[in-house]
């Protein structure tokens, strides 16, 4: 019988007691929950007194390294190329990996971007893919560096052999209400980004009605985290801190929102996607060696476009192939003359959710069709009668519950009144 280095219960009294772990504890702790012998309900304790006393740098740093040390990592030195990715941490009508992807590879470097999926009112960058017919998120190991060799970009789900420790972790939290943990998101974000091998990192760490962290000071403090985390490991991480006040975009949904990143590799689509997907362009290829690359050039050019196609045809998928249209449809207008002062993020976004693009539970399937698409912004002169927005779905007694969760979601005010935005698109930068 093997003797444990470590009780379990001591390790939960130190942190409920507001202690500090040491490398050694952390690293058993999480070898241990992995393999089954720490309980669920006792890395419950763990959780919930992490959550409320959080844990020092160290603690942090020492978390992510254990459960990067939990499966296999993966690793670009034979490339020969430089790599870079990005992590968003989501909201409503964030599409930028998109159309980022494909432009930050036409500058032939290579972007392993690992997605996952939606749940709840925040949409997943796989669900969106797969409205497009033919497209398939799960590439084998091969797949994966054959694709970043010859075209650059890839965009599939993660593998189940990286970061494993996380997987179960994650899973916990969701159902003990420790998910807003600031150490915990860290190190679930960065051990399966560093896990995965890039060399550099770029975040877009959101705040705001639509944001999972809605305070500008605490998703502050998570890229601040999560920059250390990058740089203890040696990866070269920046962050910038954006506003998810404001739906991003026009397009809320899965094939729409599809349909609007080909507009921005088209060189058009909406401002705010444009200058954000540039924006991370332009950190991205800094932090590969390329920090005076023309990001506005290579989308007027159609280079990122030549490289969306590439990448969708290289995983089975038809760039031409028409996208899903929903059955139904429903028209919102505009009840009085004035200007759309307000357009909260997060009351689209449930609605869109329950219009059929997003999932309660892990299993459920969406329909690719569903979502809403915005006619105005914020600052838009509307008359009676305008367009304000239009819902989409497969199913019409869907509209009801959609529109009870759009009471308040949008205000109609004077010519002058003052904009309620949460401020600009970026607002700041971590580093």
């Amino acid at each position: 019988m093997t003797v444990e280095a470590f009780d379990v219960v001591d390790l939960i009294r130190t942190k409920r007691d507001k202690g500090v772990l040491t490398t050694e504890q952390i690293n058993w702790l999480v070898d241990a929950y992995t393999r089954g012998y720490v309980a669920d309900e006792q890395m419950s304790a763990m959780t919930m007194a992490i959550f409320l006393n959080g844990m020092e740098r160290e603690e942090i740093r020492d978390l992510t390294l254990a459960m990067i040390a939990s499966g296999e990592t993966l690793s670009f030195e034979g490339l020969g190329k430089p790599t870079t990715d990005k992590h968003s941490t989501g909201g409503v009508g964030d599409k930028i990996t998109l159309p980022l992807a494909p432009l930050v590879a036409s500058f032939g470097v290579a972007v392993p971007q690992l997605s996952g999926r939606g749940l709840g009112h925040t949409g997943g960058t796989l669900d969106k893919l797969e409205s497009i017919p033919g497209w398939r998120a799960s590439l084998t190991n091969d797949e994966f560096y054959a694709q970043l060799d010859s075209v650059g970009a890839v965009i599939c789900a993660a593998g189940s052999g990286l970061a494993p420790a996380d997987r179960r972790l994650y899973s916990l939290r969701d159902i003990t209400g420790t998910v807003e943990s600031i150490p915990l998101i860290a190190s679930s974000i960065m051990s399966k980004k560093i896990a995965e091998g890039t060399a550099a990192l770029v975040l877009d760490v959101k705040f705001g009605s639509g944001a999972f962290m809605q305070d500008p000071a605490r998703s502050r403090e998570l890229a601040e985290t999560m920059v250390r985390i990058g740089k203890d490991a040696g990866v070269k991480t920046v962050a910038l801190l954006t506003n998810m006040n404001v739906p991003l975009g026009l397009a809320i949904g899965n094939a729409n929102e599809v349909r609007e990143s080909v507009e921005v590799l088209s060189g058009g689509g909406p401002a705010d996607v444009v200058e954000l997907t540039l924006a991370l362009a332009r950190e991205m290829l800094a932090l590969a060696g390329q920090p005076d690359a023309d990001v506005e050039g290579h989308l007027a050019g159609g280079q990122a476009m030549d490289t969306w196609r590439a990448m969708i045809s290289a995983q089975g998928g038809d760039p031409d192939a028409a996208l899903p249209v929903a059955r139904e449809t429903q028209r919102v207008v505009a009840e009085r003359d004035g200007v759309l002062v307000a357009q909260h993020a997060l009351p689209f976004g449930i609605p869109a959710w329950r219009l059929g693009a997003g999932r309660a539970r892990k299993e459920d399937p969406v329909v690719h069709a569903a979502g809403i698409d915005l006619a105005v912004k914020p600052g838009d002169a509307v008359k009676k009668g305008d367009v304000l927005f239009t819902m989409h779905t497969d199913e019409s007694a869907r509209f009801e519950r959609a529109l009870e969760a759009l009471e308040g979601a949008y205000v109609i005010g004077d010519e002058g009144s003052a904009l309620d935005t949460g401020g600009p698109l970026i607002a700041g930068r971590v580093d």
